[in-house]
């Protein structure tokens, strides 16, 4: 009778605090709706959203989407090697850095409002147009579905079934289609604060509550110590790899393996070795690059919010966030009932959590949560949709700016080019509401497509970096070398992922992301060598001057006041140097610097495994080197020259 009573009380916190948070989303998106009097207002919000409220909104946008759920759940399954992933967010901040701004100005000059519309206008061809609107639609309908059915299954488990996985996720996404299609982008990014807050306290509540169960900061490494001692994981020891024969649990597994891949050939001390994690965080970039964050970046009033968001929104919150309160929910799980191994070896503090196995490790922040509601219902309820909200702010822009895109690039290009402004919006919600419904569908009938097919949508994203590149820094890559080159590598990513052995009946002769290198970078490989090859072949360009007229402009909005030849090879130099200690070679040194992983307690010199140290101190300068980038090299800062759009000369 008592379980029952605090299941009721706990659910009963679960309405209080959804209520609340429906409250604030339709209080904004009927703010936002009466608002709204041009296009721009709707689709861009004005083009003058605040530089904070950009940084927070692209922050939540960015991040919260998987890692709330699934990043603890991995550290818990693949231990520190998986942990050195947490730098993805010091490379999302270097990829808006090199990309941002300059498309702002683009977007600002000439009034943009779709990534699609600035390819086509820039290549004069709609080829890259209809394949950004492609990679967009992955992003908006199985993307978002897969992190609407999460929200779903997340109201199901803590609920111990009395509302269905489906029921659940329509009713928690319907709002999300109501208030995006009333406010626009304003109530996206608005509501989108609160979500990326609840996101960090959410996640930063979890870790304390972790730690405190294991007993502290000494107690948990005085247990992993133990564990790296006397115990082997699934992921077996390294055997060379990486400096040393260490528990693969502890330490980075090499710089590379020319393994098969994965589902042929198992690496040796588990598949994140150096060149994984680079080739991964490389992958990670395509979020930046992606249809809706190129609409995302024009919605700022200023580029200030972009140095915001990447040095302290994505660098700094997102990195600790990361890297110590997500690492101390998924070690501290092992030593809180979660691990079979650890419990037959006694070395588990307490059963407070249920035995997983390496395949429930979505799992695990759900099972924290449940834990929370036998002490504290309101705690319980409040944990709850701090979940829920992180799952929605990513999904919730994707979705949106998937429906706005159709509506621009294909609808309004090809079928109405003289639609206004209210028939646009007006279309616009019509396709949001069609993106909605087909991401449910496939998220409540198919959910392996929905992973197949949502898995993709970041390593395709990826791929429209050449041409980005031409738009914002490179001339000389031609128009049939970046679609040549799109087309290719995106043919590459399919048979180098999962879907490949899917289409093939696992008749392919490698596996998923052979040599431990992830499908992004085997399609980027083969994109950036066909555009190399294609632009210098290209003798006779006769539409390069049209591109210059692009460079031109950005030159010309980009002089710096104070000519400073320094800083530009210095940038240069600490980025690669970061890159090779933090995320490349240089990262297995880690393993063992400040005292080999399974020589005791007493060995590791910082109280905690050597790794763990190794990833805190290389994200502090991280967070410096993206500083340098934005900041010193004026790479995300206000431009010199005022930019006037063209309608208004």
């Amino acid at each position: 009778l008592r379980n029952i009573n605090i299941m009721i009380e706990a659910i009963t916190w679960i309405f209080i605090f959804l209520v609340l948070y429906w409250s604030y989303c339709f209080f904004w998106g009927v703010r936002a709706s009466k608002q709204i009097a041009t296009g721009d207002d709707y689709f861009l919000s004005g083009r003058n959203l605040s530089p904070w409220v950009f940084a927070i909104a692209a922050t939540g946008i960015s991040f919260a989407g998987w890692t709330f759920i699934a990043h603890p759940g991995l550290i818990f399954r693949d231990g520190f090697q998986f942990a050195n992933t947490s730098f993805f967010a010091i490379a999302v901040a270097i990829s808006g850095v090199v990309l941002l701004k300059r498309q702002w100005m683009l977007g600002r000059r000439f009034g943009y409002t779709t990534a699609g519309e600035m390819l086509a206008a820039y290549f004069k061809d709609d080829t890259l147009r209809i394949i950004s609107v492609g990679i967009a639609l992955l992003f908006g309908i199985p993307f978002a579905a897969l992190l609407f059915g999460s929200s779903g299954f997340l109201i199901s488990e803590l609920t111990n079934g009395i509302f269905s996985r489906n029921v659940a996720m329509w009713s928690l996404s319907g709002f999300v289609l109501l208030y995006s299609i009333m406010g626009g982008m304003q109530a996206i990014a608005k509501i989108s604060v609160v979500q990326t807050i609840l996101f960090f306290l959410g996640m930063i509540l979890l870790g304390v509550i972790a730690l405190n169960l294991v007993g502290g900061f000494d107690n948990l490494n005085e247990g992993l110590a133990n564990m790296a001692k006397s115990l082997t994981s699934h992921l077996g020891k390294t055997k060379g790899m990486g400096g040393g024969n260490f528990p693969g649990y502890f330490s980075i597994p090499g710089v590379i393996q020319f393994t098969d891949g994965i589902g042929v050939e198992t690496p040796k001390g588990g598949p994140w070795t150096a060149i994984m994690t680079l080739t991964f965080m490389m992958s990670v970039m395509g979020i930046q690059s992606s249809p809706t964050f190129t609409m995302l970046g024009f919605t700022s009033k200023s580029p200030k919010g972009f140095s915001i968001h990447q040095i302290w929104g994505a660098a700094a919150c997102v990195g600790i966030i990361m890297l110590l309160f997500s690492t101390l929910q998924g070690v501290s799980a092992n030593l809180l009932g979660a691990s079979s191994a650890v419990n037959k070896a006694g070395f588990a503090v307490a059963n407070y959590l249920p035995e997983l196995s390496k395949e429930q490790y979505t799992e695990l922040v759900i099972h924290y949560i449940k834990l929370i509601g036998n002490s504290s219902p309101w705690m319980f309820g409040f944990l709850t949709i701090c979940a829920v909200a992180a799952l929605q702010v990513t999904a919730a822009a994707f979705m949106f700016t998937t429906g706005n895109i159709l509506c621009r690039d294909i609808y309004v290009q090809y079928f109405n080019k003289d639609a206004d402004y209210r028939l646009q919006i007006k279309s616009a919600k019509i396709f949001t509401a069609l993106v909605f419904l087909c991401g449910m569908l496939l998220a409540s009938f198919s959910m392996e497509a929905t992973l197949l097919l949502g898995g993709l949508a970041i390593a395709f994203s990826f791929q429209l970096w050449p041409s980005l590149l031409s738009i914002t820094w490179f001339p000389w890559i031609t128009k049939n070398a970046a679609i040549a080159g799109l087309i290719i590598g995106l043919i590459v990513v399919v048979f180098t992922d999962t879907l490949g052995q899917k289409l093939t009946g696992g008749r392919l002769p490698w596996g998923v992301w052979p040599w431990t290198i992830h499908s992004a970078v085997w399609g980027m490989f083969f994109n950036i060598s066909i555009c190399l090859i294609m632009s210098f072949l290209t003798n006779n360009d006769p539409d390069r001057e049209h591109r210059e007229k692009f460079h031109s402009f950005i030159r010309e909005h980009s002089i710096r006041k104070n000519n400073d030849r320094w800083s530009k090879p210095v940038g240069g130099l600490l980025l690669m140097v970061w890159m090779f200690f933090a995320i490349g070679p240089g990262s297995i040194f880690g393993n063992f610097v400040f005292g080999k992983p399974n020589n005791g307690y007493e060995d590791w010199m910082l109280g905690m495994p050597s790794i763990w140290a190794w990833q805190i101190i290389w994200w502090a300068l991280g967070v410096g080197v993206v500083w340098f980038l934005a900041n010193k090299l004026r790479m995300s800062t206000e431009p010199e020259i005022e930019i006037k759009s063209i309608s208004s000369e």
